[in-house]
């Protein structure tokens, strides 16, 4: 059965799982990417392609890590992140900023799960008062955790704002590859040249096994980044098994196919859910999740149909994720599912 729980529930793409197999049957290969590593200098290559010559790569095995590690490196303990209340390196990552950094997250409240300007403006006030944590590193999500992107402009402003006021901006990108779709831009136009300094890269929600990369988009960013990642437990010894995933990732265009599909099926699902009265979208579906409210008395016996998750007990929303592998019989199925218990519930 297909869930709507998360594009984490989801399977290996083909191309991927073909990709680790021919790795494999290639024999011994140097260990930790070191000594020409065929492979690692393969994804690195390609990942340069996609962000410019100027760009460093650092693989790891997930996104708590990326998210960590390329803040930490930007950091000193006295120093602050701040992020919306909402975002993965406040909400979801079990404190690790805090413990492995011992930086203090700062949060915002937003409705949205985007950063302003604005919103950072009242942490200024810290700077140089001894008895405050310094803010430091913007982090913002792209997707962010309510479904919604940045778009190039934003981000844009963002960075300079952070430049102007000595502070770095880190992009926790997850899901990057469905904002590039939504936005139809390249990661280039999206990160790059629009002053982002650190970005953690994800391919595991969208039909990856599992490794993330830490992307340092100005190399003197990333000096001794080596040691921060061994140093913290991320280095692999077989790197080639997250490098090859990436090369073959960014190659062909897999990662916009993928998202695409993801993307699409949001969208349909949005576009059926709307026609149901008893159901109200409580964010424009822009990437590949739905956010609606649903009848408090339903949601548990439809999940035993399709998982999702319940976003906001208080107000009866949930998420809806669809996945490279949504397909339109999933949706239809959905639907049909979501139609049999609200007419049971009125029954009742």
């Amino acid at each position: 059965m297909k869930s709507f729980a998360s594009d984490n529930w989801s399977g290996v793409c083909p191309e991927i799982m073909e990709t680790l197999q021919k790795v494999n049957n290639e024999g011994h290969i140097p260990a930790y990417g070191e000594l020409d590593d065929p492979v690692t200098l393969s994804a690195i290559t390609r990942f340069k392609e996609h962000f410019g010559q100027q760009s460093e790569i650092f693989f790891v095995y997930n996104g708590t890590a990326a998210n960590v590690l390329g803040v930490q490196h930007l950091m000193r303990p006295y120093e602050a992140i701040i992020s919306a209340h909402t975002a993965h390196m406040n909400e979801d990552e079990c404190g690790a900023p805090e413990k492995i950094s011992g930086s203090k997250i700062y949060t915002i409240e937003t409705e949205d799960g985007k950063i302003k300007p604005n919103d950072v403006k009242p942490f200024l006030r810290s700077i140089g008062f001894q008895h405050h944590s310094q803010p430091k590193v913007i982090s913002i999500s792209q997707v962010t955790e309510t479904g919604t992107v940045y778009s190039r402009e934003e981000i844009s402003v963002l960075a300079g704002f952070a430049h102007s006021n000595n502070m770095y901006l880190h992009v926790d990108g997850a899901r990057i590859a469905n904002a590039a779709v939504a936005l139809g831009t390249s990661f280039k136009e999206m990160i790059t040249n629009t002053g982002v300094d650190v970005l953690s890269f994800g391919g595991t929600k969208n039909g990856l096994m599992f490794g993330e990369v830490v992307v340092f988009l100005k190399p003197e960013l990333a000096k001794d980044f080596e040691y921060s990642r061994k140093q913290n437990m991320q280095l692999h010894s077989k790197m080639r098994f997250i490098a090859a995933q990436f090369e073959r990732y960014l190659t062909d265009g897999l990662w916009k196919k993928n998202a695409s599909t993801a993307n699409q099926m949001a969208h349909l699902l949005a576009a059926e859910l709307q026609k149901i009265p008893q159901v109200e979208l409580t964010h424009d579906v822009t990437a590949n999740g739905v956010f609606v409210k649903l009848p408090e008395e339903i949601i548990p016996k439809l999940q035993k149909h399709y998982y999702f998750h319940v976003w906001n007990p208080d107000i009866s929303e949930v998420r809806l994720m669809c996945s490279w592998d949504t397909t339109r019989k999933d949706i239809d199925g959905f639907i049909d599912a979501l139609m049999m218990e609200l007419l049971n519930n009125e029954q009742m």
